[in-house]
């Protein structure tokens, strides 16, 4: 070994005990001014920006379970075909007693995922990837009564939706600066980083492992529907996308799926729920978070049901619960290699994108609201939104950033109407809430540019969906462009 590979393992040596015995932002000093002093950056692989085109939405469900007659086209806006799809649900099962405090029903979910990777892979004519890659084949279309067989399993569908590659995301797959030693000098290294001990599949808060203690009934079930779901994905290869993580906790929901290609670059996938609901232990209340790497660059997305009411000094119930979301939602350490910053918590990953139903209202009466609903007054409106209030005033979302609002509010609407809940008498005046935008998508981080953020027009619930399509620039190691990072 030529003394600059000597050289080369006594820097990491060095390197490992600045993070051992320093705190992380004393050790990233002393590492960041030994790699400027030295040739080692110049060794190191170089990195480019990337977009890529993320389409994310937030619906309140208003706990339906969907019909095989819903049309999804139109809300995933498939026809413009984005790099990465982040859908979050609220109220996807009913919230009563029998979902929040036993065992939740999960048939709501496993629709909601075949009717979604039903519009994302369907049949359409092969286009140029904005991220540079190819699509594969065309995809078989399903009908649409296919998807609504008895209990479908959540679990069993989930993993039929999944590629090959996402079986592989559980674990760490980042070598040690020692590894890239050994592959330029062609020699073990004493320091090199011990396998992780931990065990991976602890690690998720994941769909997989909740169906793990049903009964033999349930299983013999899901045998029934399992060749059923099995014609859904006949050839895994013709999906254009993949699920990369879902999950559910009572009525919310969080889903990712990514355009095929771009999953085998994925890392670090990780899943942390927090509980809001009564007594700030259930889960009819909260939030989902979801952590990955893709290419160099960590993401985190948060699907959010915040408490509801209208009544004055509800907002700072809303704002406690932002608090403890950013507070109490953690990420395990999965990395085998101690060089490697992985965030464990919300704001230290590179891009967030926060969804749902956050329940902020408007602070006016219903009289003086529909008034100046009616005037189309959008921003004295807005100018009385809980949210911004308490956003301008830095008591919740500080640092966070939401795209201007040009739709109308999307809560609350009789069902299957354009009319607002008490706007007919047909109605009772305590089914009647002043209208409201709680329907909301907010992001952190640099490198995110927000395009559009519009609402959906679809009846099905008393909700109206949200929609938000960014651009989002990543880190890619250059060279290595359409490889997997080893």
């Amino acid at each position: 070994m030529c003394v600059c590979s000597y050289l080369c393992v006594a820097s990491e040596y060095f390197f490992r005990l600045c993070f051992n015995f320093f705190s992380e932002s004393q050790s990233e000093i002393v590492v960041e001014s030994l790699l400027s002093s030295s040739n080692l950056r110049s060794s190191m692989p170089t990195q480019q920006i990337q977009s890529i085109r993320v389409f994310v939405a937030t619906w309140n469900v208003g706990g339906k379970s969907p019909h095989s007659g819903l049309d999804l086209d139109a809300l995933l806006h498939v026809h413009s075909e984005f790099d990465i799809y982040v859908l979050g649900f609220q109220e996807i099962v009913p919230l009563n007693a029998g979902n929040v405090l036993v065992l939740g029903d999960n048939e709501p979910a496993a629709k909601w995922l075949a009717m979604i990777n039903q519009s994302l892979n369907k049949s359409s004519p092969p286009s140029s990837s904005s991220s540079g890659g190819r699509l594969g084949p065309k995809t078989p279309s399903f009908g649409a009564g296919s998807m609504f067989f008895a209990k479908p399993s959540l679990k069993k569908i989930s993993e039929s939706f999944r590629t090959e590659c996402r079986r592989k995301l559980k674990i760490c797959n980042c070598s040690s600066f020692s590894e890239e030693i050994v592959k330029k000098y062609g020699r073990e290294s004493c320091f090199r980083c011990p396998e992780s001990l931990v065990n991976q599949s602890d690690l998720l808060c994941d769909d997989d492992d909740e169906e793990d203690d049903e009964d033999e009934d349930d299983d013999e079930d899901d045998e029934e529907g399992g060749g059923k779901v099995a014609s859904l994905v006949s050839n895994q290869m013709m999906m254009k996308y993949g699920l990369v993580a879902s999950k559910q906790m009572v009525g919310i929901f969080l889903t990712v799926w990514m355009r095929k290609e771009l999953i085998q670059h994925v890392t670090h996938l990780r899943i942390s729920c927090v509980t809001r609901g009564i007594m700030g232990c259930l889960g009819n209340k909260g939030c989902i978070a979801v952590s990955l790497q893709l290419y160099k660059t960590s993401f985190c997305f948060i699907c959010s049901h915040l408490a509801s009411g209208e009544r004055e000094g509800d907002e700072r119930r809303r704002n406690s619960d932002v608090i403890e979301i950013l507070k109490n939602t953690t990420f395990p350490r999965i990395c085998r290699t101690s060089f490697t910053r992985v965030p464990n918590r919300i704001t230290k990953h590179d891009r967030v994108i926060w969804l749902g139903d956050l329940n902020y209202r408007i602070a006016l009466s219903y009289t003086e609201t529909k008034t100046l609903l009616d005037k189309n007054a959008w921003d004295t409106l807005l100018n009385k939104d809980q949210l911004k209030i308490e956003r301008d005033a830095g008591r919740v979302f500080k640092g966070w950033h939401e795209g201007k609002i040009f739709f109308a509010p999307t809560y609350k609407y009789s069902y299957n109407s354009d009319a607002y809940a008490g706007d007919t008498t047909k109605e009772k005046k305590n089914k009647r809430r002043t209208p409201a935008w709680c329907d909301r998508i907010l992001w952190h981080g640099d490198g995110i540019r927000q395009l559009s953020y519009v609402r959906g027009e679809s009846r099905f619930s008393d909700h109206r969906p949200v929609c938000a399509l960014f651009v989002v620039n990543v880190d890619v190691c250059e060279g290595r462009i359409g490889t997997r990072r080893q």
